[in-house]
């Protein structure tokens, strides 16, 4: 699953929005959409009384009520899943810049210290920053949201041959969130490898990147 990824990028105009938040920018070290991970603080993009913008949410759309951060969400037509698919004013789009997974088989570094899983880092070639289809609510701990997840692709699949995030053209945002509930279930498809690249295994923690 999906849970590290970044948006390097501030909020501005992107597939209808407008350059503004609904909320208020938070001033705590969980919001730094640079280095997205469960349980910080990201954009999201979302509509409210007609208007499309930006706003802050939780990337754990249970608020805390689970025993782990739920950040990805894969069987839509599940009750708890269903009444958030089915309204459009509790869909959301996730700007991302790039996503990782992490390899499967631990790799060993020569260094003498344990081996480890490197990081693989997948984004889409034609678009700097994408659209991932995503669901919020509110929480007794503030808004949360989750990224909607899918079959993988050929890319992703050799890394994680579970699921990938649903990335979106850009001309499907409108659909994911005004559809029908129809309309989004078709929508979460894999994305089209040919469109996507990917840079790994790295291993920050261990040693300096070139």
């Amino acid at each position: 699953m999906c849970n590290r990824a970044r948006m390097s990028n501030e909020p501005e105009t992107l597939w209808g929005s407008a350059a503004k938040l609904f909320s208020e920018r938070p001033r705590d070290n969980r919001f730094d959409p640079r280095e997205l991970r469960p349980k910080s603080r990201s954009y999201v993009i979302r509509e409210q009384d007609g208007e499309r913008a930006w706003d802050v949410m939780t990337w754990d759309v249970l608020g805390g009520q689970a025993a782990w951060p739920m950040t990805n969400v894969r069987k839509l037509g599940l009750p708890q899943w269903r009444k958030l698919a089915d309204r459009p004013e509790n869909r959301c789009v996730v700007p991302l810049t790039e996503f990782c997974e992490f390899t499967p088989d631990k790799h060993d570094l020569g260094d003498g210290k344990p081996p480890l899983k490197g990081e693989m880092w997948f984004n889409v070639v034609d678009q700097p920053v994408f659209a991932v289809a995503g669901f919020w609510q509110r929480t007794a701990e503030g808004n949360g949201f989750t990224m909607v997840t899918c079959d993988p692709n050929t890319l992703v699949a050799p890394i994680h041959p579970k699921a990938m995030i649903t990335i979106l053209e850009p001309g499907n945002v409108d659909l994911w969130l005004r559809g029908t509930y129809d309309d989004i279930v078709a929508l979460q498809t894999p994305y089209d490898p040919a469109k996507m690249s990917v840079r790994g295994p790295l291993f920050p923690t261990r040693r300096k990147e070139r």
